[in-house]
């Protein structure tokens, strides 16, 4: 280390099976069963794993994501992430990456989204992955990781429980069901569902604030320090054994919400590797999802725009106990 100059900050790791080509469509009205001309068509990188990288590099943080990589769409997915500067370790696979689609409605504000499931990885490719993560776990020893998306078709439930360091690390999980639970055990400094996610991963709905904090410290109770649901545009909720919080995030004209949820995860990742207060942090990824809300592209922030939506997030400490 040169004399006078800071350490280097590890980089937050991202890891995530189930990237994504993204197509996103605008057009002047959609109409079911009719042809339908698009305005304008533009397509980027994405899924959760690429989203939280490029989010947190826009954030200003450090990041390396591990993901698959395959297909005809592979040029174009590694050229983008590089064109961006997104620090991306490739595993490359025979599976073509998928292909999903945004339709924009202009005419009403309506957002439809045309979802392709991930094709299942080869024994040999999950077995590659896994080694890369332990490697790259190793050799930099980050404080973060960061661990979301669904898994492929055919990919064992626990599989991150093999691939995962011994040395401590502050996970954040963007997971839902099995695979969530599986990583309760390894104590998540934070995990992150949606309230669907939450109900799938809990079994039962929930009908009001009452179940869902319940729920949420259900998953307190089982390993998680920080249990955080986001609802949409609406209230977010942040429980650990002792705390609740509220944050009402500030009103924003919505161009296309997707990528919100990474937004947040990534801001959530990025406080917890500065070391900040919790209320800090949910401020923080709170108006990295607004931000995102505005813009066509998902993860593409803007740190002057985050840092003014972060005044007008309204963080309340509910109760102790």
């Amino acid at each position: 280390m040169t004399p006078g100059q800071p350490d280097r900050v590890a980089p937050i790791v991202v890891a995530g099976l189930t990237p994504a080509w993204q197509q996103i469509v605008s057009l002047p009205k959609l109409q079911l069963g009719e042809v339908n001309r698009a305005r304008e068509v533009v397509w980027c990188g994405s899924g959760k794993v690429l989203n939280v990288a490029w989010a947190i590099r826009t954030l200003g943080g450090e990041t390396l994501a591990i993901s698959p990589v395959g297909g005809v769409m592979r040029n174009a997915i590694v050229a983008e992430l590089a064109s961006g500067g997104v620090p991306v370790e490739w595993v490359i696979s025979q599976t073509p990456t998928r292909v999903c689609t945004t339709l924009l409605n202009e005419a009403t504000g309506e957002i439809t989204e045309l979802v392709e499931n991930a094709g299942p990885l080869s024994s040999e490719e999950l077995a590659t992955y896994g080694t890369r993560l332990r490697e790259t776990c190793q050799s930099l020893s980050p404080s973060v990781m960061v661990i979301t998306g669904s898994l492929p078709a055919g990919t064992p439930a626990d599989c991150f429980l093999d691939w995962l360091p011994e040395r401590p690390t502050a996970l954040v999980l963007d997971l839902r069901g099995r695979v969530l639970k599986n990583l309760l055990p390894r104590r998540p400094w934070l995990v992150k569902p949606n309230r669907e996610e939450l109900e799938e991963t809990v079994g039962r709905p929930l009908a009001d604030d009452s179940d869902l904090l319940a729920a949420m410290r259900s998953l307190n109770t089982a390993g998680a320090e920080w249990v955080v649901v986001s609802q949409g545009g609406g209230q977010l909720w942040a429980t650990s054994l002792s705390e609740t919080y509220r944050v009402t995030p500030p009103r924003v004209a919505v161009v296309n919400p997707i990528g919100c949820g990474d937004s947040l995860a990534a801001g959530l990742a990025l406080g917890k590797s500065r070391d900040w207060r919790m209320e800090r942090c949910l401020a923080w990824g709170v108006a990295a999802a607004s931000d995102n809300a505005t813009r066509l592209l998902p993860a593409r922030l803007d740190l002057a725009s985050v840092e003014r939506l972060k005044e007008k997030t309204v963080v309340e400490r509910l109760s102790d106990g």
